[in-house]
């Protein structure tokens, strides 16, 4: 079996060899979408000329999120190798920062579960990466960038509403929110260890320390689909907590200023 879970301790080495990439896919009873959502990403690295490792972050499952990537693992391409590791911290956030400090690989970064973020944006971030880019993101408002399905109206005013209190943390990032973001080695240990929420501002707040610490952010544009039949957010239950998490953000920054 290619797959490995464990809790929160370092992971065996997937192999002998240490990928040139490796991305990260936090789940959560993902049994349904995870399998569609493996094979399209393997199929999209199997055409990059690196080693890739995909590793499956699994933040307490209870179906059988675990059983369907074990059967993905098995029939992952030649250059690529997917595992499977656990964290026991809630959170998306927590499981990103497991998964991207327990890698060794030269590039690192993260993606959903859902695909709302198409997996072959994979080709301009790798490539943005080798032209020596510390900070690859996926953008729904850089140029070029479209909805296949327009938001609703108090969605967009939301956006604009969030874009305007976390600009001037993350150096004037467009879209801080897009579940697709890549880095180089050094900007993960330099970032990572730094960061502690892992709710939702945990995007903000690792941006916010990338443009503390002089790393740039490249915004690459995406064509973004957003599913939600599989999200339970809301902007009316979800936005005071949203607003309390950025100002304490704020707060604890200004604190180490």
């Amino acid at each position: 079996m290619s797959s490995t879970l464990d809790h929160d301790a370092p992971p065996a080495p997937t192999s002998r060899w240490t990928a040139d990439l490796d991305v990260v896919v936090p789940v959560w009873n993902e049994e349904a979408r995870v399998g569609p959502t493996l094979a399209a990403l393997l199929a999209q690295v199997a055409e990059l000329p690196l080693s890739v490792v995909v590793t499956v972050v699994d933040n307490g499952s209870v179906d059988r999120t675990a059983e369907v990537v074990d059967a993905a693992a098995e029939v992952a391409p030649r250059n690529a190798r997917l595992r499977l590791i656990g964290c026991s911290r809630q959170g998306k956030g927590a499981a990103v920062r497991r998964g991207l400090l327990a890698s060794t690989a030269r590039w690192r970064g993260f993606c959903d579960a859902d695909l709302s973020t198409p997996p072959s944006l994979i080709f301009p971030v790798v490539e943005q990466l080798q032209q020596g880019d510390p900070v690859v993101i996926g953008s729904r408002r850089a140029p070029g960038a479209s909805y296949v399905v327009a938001q609703p109206l108090v969605r967009r005013l939301g956006s604009l509403a969030f874009r305007a209190l976390t600009s001037p943390l993350t150096g004037g990032v467009v879209d801080s929110q897009c579940g697709f973001k890549f880095f180089s080695a050094e900007a993960v240990e330099a970032i990572f260890p730094r960061v502690t929420g892992s709710g939702f501002a945990f995007d903000v707040e690792v941006l916010a320390i990338a443009n503390r610490l002089g790393y740039p952010v490249r915004e690459v544009p995406v064509q973004w689909t957003d599913d939600a039949s599989g999200s339970s957010f809301s902007i009316w239950t979800h936005g005071p907590r949203i607003l309390s998490e950025v100002r304490a953000l704020r707060s604890s920054l200004g604190r180490t200023a």
